[in-house]
């Protein structure tokens, strides 16, 4: 029970220990006589689908306030992008070549963790999906760097795990979508996207969606690897076809290095103020 905390009601930890060690009868076997709370089942019900969307919400972001995490770097990118070491093993040469952004990814993270250190390591942690590849590169980085970084997994049809570098304390398991893209973002003061698959795009989409309408504060919005991007989407055909504006490419910067990165981050000119609400 929290220190803070002075009720004079008993507590539910309490009472559901007391409910582990009640008289075995026809009617404690019930489901009906479970506590609410402590029964899976009910809480698994459609019915209890708020609940459950409300428990996602709130608690990563309890417990990376209990943890100190004030703003946190974004890293969105494939999960397939294999370390330099093991390209050999890629599906593609094209994925093969990709691996040089493992590297970046995790050269990235050690830099940012480093500065972020030096100020207490509160600010500008590292962030990622907490899988492998990119995720796996980020994470690491910051272990690399001796600092913590949070991993934001998700139950996949797939067999998936968090990454070993990610910091135990924040690392998170999430069964709906949404809600985990909200916590890349609520505390996101740069957003740096990676070559990826259809998860990258549909997260790095979403982002800049959220920028472009001011539902969001703008912050530092990098993708890495200008040849990649540009060959998968046609950004000035969109532009021409006026289904954004030209402003609308000013969002977001190309990148090739960490070193890069950091820099633009450093020196990123926001265009002007924007209306919205802000990324918490």
């Amino acid at each position: 029970m929290n220190e803070y905390r002075r009720s004079p009601f008993r507590d539910a930890h309490t009472d559901r220990e007391k409910a582990d060690h009640i008289p075995d009868t026809p009617q404690t076997r019930a489901p009906a006589y479970r506590l609410a709370f402590a029964d899976e089942d009910f809480l698994c019900r459609d019915e209890l689908r708020p609940v459950r969307l409300q428990l996602e919400l709130l608690k990563p972001e309890m417990m990376m306030t209990e943890y100190g995490v004030e703003s946190t770097i974004v890293l969105f990118g494939g999960a397939r992008i294999p370390e330099p070491s093991k390209k050999e093993t890629a599906r593609t040469k094209t994925l093969a070549g990709l691996s040089e952004f493992y590297e970046e990814a995790r050269e990235f993270s050690r830099l940012m963790t480093e500065k972020s250190l030096k100020t207490g390591g509160h600010e500008n942690v590292i962030v990622t999906g907490g899988g492998p590849g990119v995720m796996e590169a980020g994470n690491r980085g910051a272990f690399d760097a001796g600092g913590h970084s949070i991993g934001l997994n998700i139950v996949l049809p797939h067999e998936q795990a968090p990454n070993e570098y990610v910091t135990p304390d924040l690392c998170f398991n999430f069964h709906y979508f949404a809600i985990r893209k909200m916590h890349f973002l609520m505390r996101a003061s740069a957003i740096c996207v990676f070559p990826g698959g259809f998860g990258t795009l549909d997260e790095m989409f979403e982002s800049l969606t959220l920028i472009q309408t001011g539902r969001m504060k703008r912050v530092p919005f990098l993708l890495f690897g200008r040849e990649f991007w540009e060959r998968i989407i046609n950004w000035e055909a969109l532009s021409d076809a006026g289904t954004i504006s030209s402003e609308d490419l000013e969002l977001f910067r190309f990148v090739e290095t960490a070193q890069e990165a950091v820099e633009v981050i450093e020196n990123w000119a926001v265009s002007g103020p924007r209306d919205g609400i802000p990324g918490r």
